[in-house]
């Protein structure tokens, strides 16, 4: 069975637990520290995964933004930012988003087979489709990246695919960080939608370390053995 990469949750929520609002414009939920951190923490990735719904509603171009680390990639061998992958059972994804019109970066997107035909037609001019099964399950997407030669992935989100990450138990670090405010609208996203999550108040998730970056706070969590400290 090929190895899963290296698997980091990175996000953002308000006090609350939610992901944004519920109508634009989009939320910010951190301030240009902690972006700057995460913008690291993208630097040291082989790939970067979001779920189509982010795509539509946030039009990320998830590149790393500071010159000096794209440089520092690139005198590594690496291209200046990671893969950008993301998922989809529809297929209502704009070709011109940002997601695949920006940077130079390779673009994968795993479909559900039954549209494979209609992603390629779509989206086979910007990037690369991959059939994902009858269903896309993460664990495959994951094994399947590793044969790619992705050894640390990020997953920057959205919601259902955070809850996917963790109640398949395929996360080995959460990066969580908490803004200092309520969204108060049961209308918006929340961190993780329903499920049976591995770590509960029988099985609690180890608290890493705890870091204040401005007026946000950082909770790093270890969720598996191979939690790497660094």
């Amino acid at each position: 069975m090929p190895d899963r990469p290296y698997t980091l949750l990175s996000c953002g929520m308000s006090i609350d637990g939610y992901l944004g609002s519920a109508v634009p414009p989009r939320l910010e939920l951190s301030n240009r520290a902690d972006f700057d951190r995460v913008d690291e923490v993208r630097a040291s990735c082989d790939a970067i995964l979001v779920g189509a719904n982010t795509v539509r509603a946030d039009n990320p171009r998830l590149l790393v933004r500071s010159k000096d680390r794209r440089d520092a990639r690139t005198a590594r061998g690496l291209p200046p930012s990671p893969i950008k992958v993301t998922l989809t059972d529809r297929v209502e994804l704009d070709p011109s988003a940002d997601f695949f019109t920006a940077g130079a970066a390779e673009k994968l997107v795993y479909c559900a087979s039954p549209r494979v035909f209609d992603a390629r037609s779509r989206l086979g001019s910007v990037a690369t489709v991959v059939d994902g099964g009858e269903r896309v399950e993460m664990r495959k997407l994951t094994e399947d990246l590793g044969t790619r030669g992705v050894r640390r992935l990020m997953v920057e989100g959205g919601g259902n695919v955070h809850t996917q990450f963790l109640t398949d138990n395929l996360a080995d670090e959460l990066q969580l960080v908490v803004a200092p405010f309520f969204v108060g609208d049961s209308r918006a996203t929340r961190f993780v939608s329903d499920g049976r999550f591995p770590w509960n108040r029988d099985r609690r998730a180890t608290l890493a370390s705890v870091r204040q970056i401005g007026d946000v706070v950082l909770l790093r969590y270890a969720l598996s053995s191979r939690f790497q400290t660094d």
